[in-house]
């Protein structure tokens, strides 16, 4: 299928898109600004820019076959002012009636919409048991999804099926409301949020997209689905189970009153319960890959993919080592890695990759200039390709950059029409002592962190 996708450079979009790719479909992703699209996105992905209703994006729409819709702003984390209520409603109402009239002008008369919402949708309900056919809430965040959902539905209208993802709170890596929970969690100060007592609906990132690839192709997927696992949790269910993958307590309760005090009305995200069923996903037999959440957690927040030691006063004082299998033969793979491109897709957001100019094709002697961030800092990176074996192996050296020296070889063996990966970084950190403490405390975290990432798009794009 072709796949238009809206929002596909947000934290489940950028999930999204290599998922669908290793279903073979081929995906048209509108987004404000190319650039950075193509920095997140990788070399695969064709990139509509301009309005929604404009000449572009609607040729797009009339050569799709079905549309993902996931825009919106985040909801949590600022007061909901009136100018950011405006914001909220419009990027996810507003945004969803500009994509109808955009399928209405491209003449589509046919396919698929699945269109974001959340659990919101239902309001605060204590204990009661929700599916998908319970009543919605009256609040601020429940009267946006009410809207949300109208106005995809009307692609009804135009012939095409409707499938509204009413999620929950999305568990993955590098984003998300965990990015924001994790800080005191980490250093041993968190804990349950107001009285605990709320439920706290969820799913993993990874099965959230493989629902939205699900009910891309199945038909029988139609209206409302509750996207969240089985194993229902308290928020101090969560709080346990978060303080017990990271081996740190997680006691201290937040009370509400210094939640409605930081955030006013929009802490009802937080505090609100909701005891959701995934009664269609369940009904359809969706297998969910992470049910408890205590494997969830476990998975968004291992970084046991690289290991590094010390060598001591070698050329290259550590050496990082990563293997990964993927379900790809050899030259797949190697294909993939080979695309200056595709360097984005595999690199924490945060890190705001992005390459200077037109990326070179990849052979010895390839020069690649780009810019990340470390942490705050912005730091320019000249890499070159020092050796390179085509379908093999190749390896990149860093011209200039932060480190005093880089040097990553990747190799590809195929074995079994899949394909075995093994890197080696030889690499020394600067400033020379204090280089070696910030080794320990940050660097080393910071790259088994990014090869985790990266593990985990494999995983995405591959299987």
């Amino acid at each position: 299928m072709r796949i238009f996708v809206t929002g596909a450079t947000g934290f489940i979009g950028r999930a999204l898109v290599p998922r669908l790719q290793r279903d073979g479909h081929t995906i048209v992703a509108w987004a404000r600004s190319a650039t950075r699209a193509r920095a997140l996105l990788g070399a695969d992905v064709e990139i509509v820019t301009g309005a929604l209703g404009g000449p572009p994006a609607v040729e797009a729409l009339r050569r799709s076959d079905g549309i993902v819709n996931l825009a919106g702003e985040p909801i949590v984390g600022k007061r909901w002012t009136p100018a950011r209520r405006a914001r909220l409603e419009q990027s996810r109402v507003g945004l969803t009636e500009q994509l109808i009239d955009a399928m209405a002008a491209a003449g589509m008369r046919r396919g698929v919409l699945v269109s974001g919402s959340a659990v919101g949708y239902y309001g605060d309900r204590g204990d009661e048991s929700l599916t998908e056919s319970s009543a919605h809430g009256d609040d601020f965040l429940a009267r946006i999804c009410i809207g949300w959902e109208s106005a995809a539905r009307k692609a009804e209208n135009l012939g095409a099926r409707v499938v509204l993802l009413r999620t929950g709170v999305v568990l993955g890596r590098a984003g998300g409301a965990l990015a924001q929970m994790l800080p005191p969690f980490r250093v041993g100060a968190g804990g349950p949020i107001g009285s605990g007592r709320q439920y706290f609906p969820w799913i993993h990132l990874h099965d959230l997209v493989a629902i939205i690839a699900a009910a891309l192709t199945d038909s029988s997927y139609r209206g409302p689905v509750n996207v969240v696992a089985p194993e229902q949790a308290t928020a101090r269910d969560f709080a346990l189970a978060l303080g017990h993958a990271l081996n740190r307590p997680a006691v201290l309760p937040v009370p509400a009153i210094a939640l409605r005090l930081i955030f006013g009305e929009a802490a009802i995200v937080l505090l609100a319960s909701q005891r959701v069923e995934p009664r269609e996903l369940t009904a359809r037999g969706f297998g969910w890959e992470f049910p408890r959440l205590d494997a969830a957690l476990d998975d968004v927040l291992s970084d046991r993919v690289a290991t590094v030691v010390y060598r001591g006063e070698l050329d290259g004082r550590y050496e990082l080592r990563a293997k990964a299998v993927v379900n790809a033969p050899a030259d797949r793979t190697f294909a993939f890695f080979s695309k200056a491109e595709n360097l984005g897709l595999l690199t924490p957001a945060s890190m705001k990759f992005s390459i200077d100019g037109i990326a070179p094709a990849m052979q010895t002697g390839s020069v690649i200039d780009y810019h990340i961030a470390l942490g705050p800092v912005p730091v320019r990176w000249r890499t070159r390709i020092a050796e390179w074996e085509s379908g093999r192996s190749f390896v990149d050296i860093q011209d200039k950059g932060p480190y005093q020296l880089w040097r990553h070889r990747h190799r590809f063996r195929e074995e079994g029409g899949r394909t075995l990966m093994d890197d080696q970084v030889l690499y020394t950190p600067p400033f020379g002592p204090l280089g070696r403490i910030a080794h320990w405390l940050f660097i080393a975290p910071a790259l088994r962190r990014i090869f985790q990432y990266r593990s985990d798009v494999i995983r995405l794009r591959f299987g």
